[in-house]
Order: structure tokens, then C-alpha cells, then sequence
């Protein structure tokens, strides 16, 4: 590959600031970089009936592969690629619900741009088999080298599949955000998922949770866990504001991720972005990033959970300087300017 001249986002997960950040930090090490938010495109016409005609009719002949009718209108990517002219195309997450991964090939080589794929998401897929085998088998070809959040899913691609898979784990931003008054003693933040439910019910006495999907699972979280949930997805600023005013930030892997052994998500940057004492599942994933009880902590169980917490609640200086630490590895190892010119840029260009 060649030198990353300029660089085209396709971003895919644009709900979150994920590919915002990284297209921010690119202009800031000096790479011209253009943001194409993948969900505010313009549809196709008629693309809701069009795919609902589709899956009708390979369901009457007996079709049980996943179906799946890109959302976007292709010649407004096709306008923006001649426009600039990209040395390099990164999608971010996937684009299979938005573009033909195909057709998006031809496009790049008709351009000259390499194509990558940022794998943020796949791990969401584990569950939905016949559309995570479409992802596989229809997207990540199309690729001439494929970045991911995760080691598991990257030995997955390499040793099924035979494709270019490297492993480049998420960053953050540095969070400039002073720590504020601390009034919460353990902060949750994420979706609804059984594993987590159950992880929770045991320290449920001095928890905060924010996030979605709660509600639809009320049938099975307890009235004492329940008043401390507020359903709705938090970011930026209120999401900083709220680790500022954490003890312990908690992470938990959803059970998909946990069952294969990975889970290096956003939020374990986040947390220790703005200086929070983290305490999240042991994995070989994060030792390879974070030393565990140094720079943060870890749980095996849920017994050793809810015994983590209490300790840590307890020994607040022990816990400051775990949090200091892992600041520090944060600022030296994990920033997106880190990692996107030790890691990114070089994997692009190589």
C-alpha cells in the first residue's frame, strides 16, 4: 500500500462519536480526511419496498440465507469518491446495510484508493449467525486489509477465511473535563443483556445505570434494581460528566462478546480517558493493554465482583492511584492520536 494521503470515512456506526474522532484526529496528524455519515445518506427510492419485495420472494422459494438490500443511493457515493479522490477508503464498522461491499470495491480500484474496514461491530453479530456468515462471506473480501477492535474475531478472519486481519484496539480522546463532586459510587453505562442483568442484581445497593433496553427486560430485573436504571443511551458530554462523578466505572461485556472470549469495548477508554478507577472482566485482551491491579482492576465471577466493589469502595486511596495510573497508560499508549499513528496509519500504508 501507499502513503495515506487522503483518506474517506464511510462511517457506519455514526450514532456513536467513534468515526468522528478518528476523522478529527487524522486532519490533527496532518492527513486530509472527509466524514461521510453512512446514516444520514440518501436513500434509495422505494428501498423499504424494494427490500420487503426481495425477502418476500426468496422466502417463497425456500431461501433461508440472511437478505440484505443496501439503503443507499450508489451514485452519490460513486460523486463523492471522483470529488476527492481518496488515496484511502476506511469504512468504519461495516456498510453492507448501506452499499454493495462489491461494488464499493470497484469503486476504490477504479480510483485508485485502497479499501480497509475498521471491524468495530462484528462481535454484535455472533448471535445472528446467518447474518454474521453474510457478513464474512459478502463484505470482508471486498477488503485489502481488514483492522480490528478484537483478537478473537482477527484469528477468526485469518485462519477461516484466509484474509489480511490486524488487530488495532479502540482509543479515546483525552477528556479535559476537571473531576467533578463525587456522588456515585458504582456507574454502569450500556444496553440491557441477561449476563448483564444478573452480573448487576448482586451489587445492585450502590449502582447507577444509564443505557437502552431496559425497560423491555423489566420481566426479568428485581424492583430494587429497576429504580436504579434511567433507559436512555448517554454520550459526550453527559456520559463525561457522569464518569467525573463515578467511584468505579463498570464494565461488562455483553454475552455474545463474553462467551468468545473478547470484549475490549469503547467504554474501558472512556473510563480511564477521564481519570476513573475501572473495574472490568478478565480477559487476555485487556491484560495485553492494562496491568491489572496497577493500573486497573479486574473480576473473574460474580462473587469476586461484588467483593471488588466493596473493597475498592473502601480504600479510597489504593483506588485513586490505580485510577492515576491508568490515566497515565491512557496518555502514553491509548489516545486515538497513539494509536492511529502507531498503529492505524502504519497498517494502511504498509
Amino acid at each position: 500500500m501507499s502513503a495515506v494521503e487522503k483518506l474517506l470515512l464511510l462511517d457506519g456506526i455514526a450514532g456513536i462519536p467513534l468515526g468522528r474522532e478518528v476523522c478529527e484526529t487524522l486532519v490533527d496528524l496532518g492527513v486530509p480526511c472527509i466524514h461521510f455519515d453512512c446514516l444520514r445518506g440518501r436513500h434509495r427510492a422505494f428501498h423499504g419496498l424494494r427490500s420487503a419485495w426481495s425477502k418476500l420472494i426468496k422466502g417463497s422459494r425456500g431461501g433461508q440465507a440472511f437478505h440484505c438490500s443496501p439503503r443507499l443511493v450508489e451514485e452519490d457515493l460513486q460523486s463523492l469518491i471522483r470529488e476527492e479522490r481518496p488515496t484511502h477508503i476506511l469504512v468504519v464498522g461495516f456498510i453492507y446495510k448501506f452499499f454493495d461491499p462489491a461494488r464499493l470495491r470497484v469503486l476504490a480500484d477504479q480510483a485508485g484508493a485502497h479499501l480497509v474496514l475498521y471491524d468495530t461491530d462484528s462481535c454484535n453479530l455472533y448471535a445472528r449467525k446467518r447474518e454474521f456468515i453474510y457478513f464474512i462471506e459478502k463484505e470482508l473480501p471486498a477488503y485489502h486489509r481488514i483492522l480490528s477492535c478484537s483478537a478473537v474475531a482477527v484469528r477468526l478472519f485469518r485462519e477461516t477465511r484466509g484474509l489480511d486481519a490486524h488487530i488495532v484496539p479502540f482509543g479515546a480522546q483525552p477528556l479535559g473535563v476537571a473531576r467533578q463532586g463525587v456522588s456515585i459510587d458504582v456507574l454502569f453505562v450500556g444496553s440491557a443483556d441477561l449476563r448483564r442483568i444478573l452480573l448487576l442484581e448482586g451489587i445492585r445497593d450502590r449502582l447507577t445505570v444509564r443505557g437502552n433496553r431496559w425497560r423491555r427486560n423489566h420481566a426479568l430485573i428485581s424492583e430494587a434494581l429497576r429504580a436504579r436504571i434511567e433507559d436512555r443511551p448517554v454520550w459526550g458530554e453527559e456520559l463525561h460528566r457522569l464518569l467525573t462523578q463515578s467511584r468505579i466505572v463498570l464494565n461488562i461485556t455483553r454475552s455474545d462478546f463474553y462467551g468468545a472470549e473478547t470484549g475490549i469495548n469503547l467504554r474501558i477508554f472512556e473510563a480511564v480517558a477521564a481519570g476513573c478507577f475501572l473495574l472490568t472482566e478478565h480477559t487476555d485482551e485487556i491484560c495485553a493493554l492494562f496491568r491489572p491491579g496497577e493500573e486497573i482492576a479486574t473480576y473473574r465471577s460474580s462473587r469476586e465482583l461484588a467483593e471488588k466493589v466493596e473493597y475498592f469502595l473502601g480504600h479510597e486511596e489504593e483506588r485513586q492511584a490505580i485510577a492515576r495510573r491508568g490515566h497515565q497508560r491512557f496518555l502514553a499508549d491509548h489516545t486515538w492520536k497513539v494509536r492511529l499513528a502507531r498503529q492505524m496509519l502504519p497498517l494502511m500504508e504498509q
